[in-house]
């Protein structure tokens, strides 16, 4: 068993502090765009567009998973404290929050430069995995998002959250969603399954959400609004939804390929 008591700044420089947690999308989105420009993307058109893309990318995964969060799971406390949106760096974001501005910010880009949104989405979900990985091993590091009591042989003492052993639910997460379905992914691109815009996109809201639907049932729920329908969390609800959308894409983009 493991003892959990990181600090959650990496660095601070005078009165400023680099947290785990911003160092985490920075690696993240970096890695991924690297790897997008120099392995994943063939096509020279794209690969001129994607430097603009990132920063689109950006803005939408930021505002997308703040109003994600504020929407999705604690709406009552920022509908009486409104002003508290705009204080991201006191915590509080949405993956799938995250996910849907990044879709809706494809879509725009995509039609502003006369592509098909897929051509971007299909590389970003190869990508996103590793972002996902850095995300879920900094809650890990900021003890949050943290598991159910456990006894089992790798439980994790938060010492910030109380003396109780519990499952460490970031790595699980880290594992499954970042290092697992990267490399499913990966194999799928390697097979050529990108030329079939929307394949990979839909593999991934597919998989990345059986992998976090199963998961949360090691995960504590959220303290604000604990378990919902049929004692499933909220991020269990969510991902169902994105799982019934990646499953409606699939036979979609299969079917095209048949015909």
């Amino acid at each position: 068993m493991f003892i959990n008591n990181f600090d959650p700044v990496a660095l601070e420089i005078f009165s400023f502090e680099i947290r785990w947690y911003s160092l985490s999308y920075i690696f993240g989105i970096l890695i991924g765009w690297i790897l997008s420009k120099r392995i994943l993307i063939s096509d020279a058109n794209l690969k001129e567009k994607f430097d603009d893309y990132i920063t689109f990318l950006i803005i939408g995964i930021v505002v997308g998973g703040r109003l994600g969060y504020v929407l999705f799971y604690n709406f009552e406390y920022y509908y009486s404290n409104f002003i508290e949106i705009f204080k991201i760096w006191q915590g509080g974001m949405s993956f799938h929050g995250g996910l849907i501005g990044l879709i809706i910010v494809s879509f725009w880009f995509a039609k502003k430069n006369n592509q098909d949104p897929f051509e971007y989405l299909d590389i970003v979900s190869i990508a996103a995995p590793i972002g996902i990985f850095f995300g879920r091993i900094a809650n890990f590091i900021n003890s949050e998002l943290y598991g159910l009591a456990a006894n089992v042989p790798w439980a994790v003492k938060f010492i910030k959250v109380d003396d109780i052993y519990r499952h460490p639910s970031q790595l699980y997460e880290a594992l499954f969603e970042g290092i697992i379905l990267f490399f499913i992914l990966l194999i799928f691109y390697q097979k050529g399954y990108i030329k079939i815009k929307g394949f990979l996109s839909s593999l991934f809201l597919i998989f990345y959400s059986v992998f976090r639907f199963v998961i949360e049932f090691f995960r504590a729920p959220d303290e604000q609004l604990g378990y919902l329908f049929f004692k499933l969390s909220m991020g269990q609800l969510i991902s169902f939804l994105f799982f019934s959308i990646g499953l409606y894409l699939l036979f979609v983009k299969y079917e095209f390929k048949k015909k």
